[in-house]
C-alpha cells in the first residue's frame, strides 16, 4: 500500500519542467517593429522633397498658364494667340521653376555641408569614415533630380489648359472649356497631394481650386480693364 502513495517531490519537479518551456514563446520581440517603424519614417521624409517639387510644379505649371491664355482672351479671341501665349508660358515657367529649385537646393546642400564638416571637426557624431559618407549621400538633396523634377511637373500642368484649348474653335465656348479642364486638374492634384502627404483631401483640394479660380479672375479681368483703355 506505501509504493501506491504519489511522491511530492516528483510532481513538483514535473510541475517545473513543464512550466519553463510555456514562459520561453511568449516573449516579447520589438527589435524587427522597431526597425519597420523607423524604416517607414526615414522612408516618409525621404519622399517629401519629391512631394513638394511634383504638386508644387504641377499647379504653378496649371494655374500660371491657364491665367495667361485667360488673360489674352480678355482681349483677343483668335485660338492662335491664346495657344501660343500658353506655350511661351509652359517653357518659361519650366526652365523658371528648374532653375530656381536647382539654386534652392543647391544653397540647401552647402548649407547641410557645411554643418556637417563643422560637427566633424568638434567629433560629435562618433561615426567612420565609410558610414559617414553614406550617412552624408542619404541626408542631401540632389539639386539636378529636383529641378528636372519640378520642370517636368509643371510642364506636365500647363498642358492641360493647352491641350483643352486647341480643339475648340469658338471664343466663349473656349474659354469655358479651359475653366472646366482646369478646375478638374486642380481637384486632381489638390487630393493627389493631400493623398501622398496624409492631410485632409476635401480641404486640400478645395484650397487649390479656388486659388486658381482666383488666380484666372484676377489675370482674366485686369487684363480686360487694361484693355478697354486702349493701352
Amino acid at each position: 500500500m506505501a509504493t501506491n502513495q504519489p511522491n511530492p517531490t516528483t510532481t513538483t519537479t514535473i510541475t517545473a519542467k513543464l512550466t519553463v518551456p510555456a514562459i520561453l514563446p511568449i516573449e516579447p520581440s520589438p527589435p524587427p517593429s522597431s526597425d519597420l517603424e523607423a524604416k517607414g519614417d526615414f522612408d516618409y521624409s525621404k519622399r517629401a522633397q519629391w512631394l513638394r517639387a511634383a504638386v508644387l510644379g504641377a499647379n504653378d505649371g496649371l494655374v500660371s498658364t491657364a491665367s495667361l491664355m485667360m488673360g489674352v482672351g480678355a482681349v483677343k479671341s483668335d485660338v492662335k494667340a491664346m495657344i501660343l501665349t500658353g506655350f511661351a508660358g509652359l517653357v518659361a515657367g519650366a526652365c523658371s521653376m528648374a532653375i530656381g529649385e536647382f539654386v534652392s537646393v543647391y544653397s540647401q546642400v552647402d548649407i547641410e555641408m557645411a554643418q556637417m564638416k563643422r560637427e566633424r571637426r568638434k567629433g560629435e557624431n562618433g561615426l567612420g569614415g565609410d558610414d559617414e559618407t553614406v550617412l552624408e549621400n542619404e541626408r542631401l538633396p540632389n539639386p539636378l533630380q529636383a529641378a528636372v523634377a519640378s520642370a517636368l511637373a509643371f510642364a506636365t500642368g500647363a498642358m492641360v489648359p493647352l491641350l483643352a484649348a486647341s480643339f475648340v474653335k469658338k471664343y466663349k465656348v473656349r474659354l469655358g472649356v479651359v475653366i472646366a479642364a482646369v478646375s478638374v486638374a486642380l481637384v486632381v492634384f489638390g487630393w493627389l497631394g493631400a493623398l501622398l502627404g496624409k492631410a485632409p483631401a476635401v480641404r486640400s483640394s478645395t484650397r487649390v481650386v479656388l486659388g486658381g479660380w482666383a488666380a484666372m479672375a484676377i489675370t482674366f479681368g485686369l487684363t480686360r480693364l487694361m484693355g478697354s483703355q486702349g493701352l
